[in-house]
Formats: structure tokens, sequence, C-alpha cells
């Protein structure tokens, strides 16, 4: 007889650590059993548009520095259209527009290479500016936290971004902004994740 729906439990949750890297990036956990680590070329050797690095800490309600983490991005291409199926032909040969990073065992640092993307038409018509979506998970965490970085220097694609403008505080907008610095002729930015506290990263449910 089937049971009653009323009557069953949610089934338990559980984190990703501690053994996250072996499954997931089990290169850095020491463990040579792929050819190509899973995840790390995002944009791939033939992507136009401008070559910049991402740089950052996932910071605990502490001000501590989380070192067990991995971070999955999801981007366009600089014309604003991701790999995907229906859009066969129309990014780059070996641009995946999808990467997987971990943290620093011993400084909890994180980074990839990429290029800008550009911005994205939402359905209905409406433009997104450039960003990049990112899905982090680590030890302690219960559900994966989606977030998205923009860029300092998009000032009025960010002013319209549709995203963004359903969070009410700008104070709030701000911990979505990776600040941009140089390096060796590079753009890079800076984007510190906050779980808790004061300046707590903003978080989509999605």
């Amino acid at each position: 007889m089937p049971q009653d729906l009323n009557y069953l439990k949610e089934t338990p949750s559980q984190t990703a650590g501690p053994y996250v890297h072996i499954g997931l990036a089990p290169g850095a956990a020491g463990f040579d059993i792929y050819r190509q680590e899973l995840g790390w070329d995002i944009a791939g050797p033939n992507a136009k548009g401008e070559r910049i690095r991402i740089e950052g800490c996932v910071i605990d309600g502490m001000g501590s520095p989380i070192k067990d983490v991995l971070l999955e991005a999801w981007q366009a291409n600089a014309d604003g259209i991701y790999a995907h199926p229906e859009h066969e032909g129309q990014v780059e040969d070996g641009f995946r527009g999808w990467g997987r990073v971990i943290t620093d065992f011993e400084t909890g640092e994180w980074g990839f290479d990429t290029i800008k993307p550009g911005p994205v038409k939402t359905p209905d018509g409406k433009v997104m500016a450039p960003h990049i979506s990112l899905w982090i998970v680590a030890r302690g965490i219960n559900v994966g936290l989606q977030t998205r970085l923009y860029f300092e220097d998009e000032v009025e694609a960010n002013a319209v971004d549709p995203v963004i403008n359903l969070i009410e505080w700008e104070r709030r907008r701000q911990t979505l902004i990776a600040k941009k610095t140089e390096r060796d002729g590079k753009a890079v930015y800076r984007f510190d994740v906050k779980l808790q506290g004061q300046d707590e990263t903003v978080f989509f449910d999605i």
C-alpha cells in the first residue's frame, strides 16, 4: 500500500566534506587518476575577448578563510552566449564556459583564468550585465550556495542589470561586485565570498 505523503520524513542532508576533493578534484588531493582535471579549462585557447583572472577567498562568520572549498563557475563567452547544444556553432571551439576550482589548502585562496564574458540576454529580452555564476560547497555547508560575480568596471551595465536590481540595499549589491586590479598587464578581479556576518555575500535561492 502506498505511504501517505503526509507521514514521510525529509531525507537527511549531508555536507560536502571532508572528502569532497577526492571525488571532485582528485589531483589536488594527491590522486593522479585523470589525464586532465575536469573543469579547469574554462575558456579554451580559441576564445576571443579579454583574458582575465579571478581570485578570492571564502570567509566564514569569524572572518577566517575556509580552506576546503570547491567552487564551480559558469559563464557566457565574450558575445554573451553560453556553451549549450542549442547554441552549437555560436561559441568558439574549446570554449566550455564552465570550470571547477578549489581553494589552496594552506591559504584558502582560489583563482582561475578565463575571458571576460559579454552581456547576456534573458528569454524576455532583458540584458544582464557581464557576470560569472558561482556555486560553492564545503565542509559545513549543507546546501550548495549560488551567487554571482559582477565586474567593477561595468558600471552602466550593472546599474540596469535585472538581477542586481532585485536587491533592495546598495550595500548588499556591492557584495556581488569584483574589484579590479592589474598584474603583469592583465586584469585581475578580486571577489571574496563572505558566508556570514557584516557584508555577507548575497546568495540566490534557485
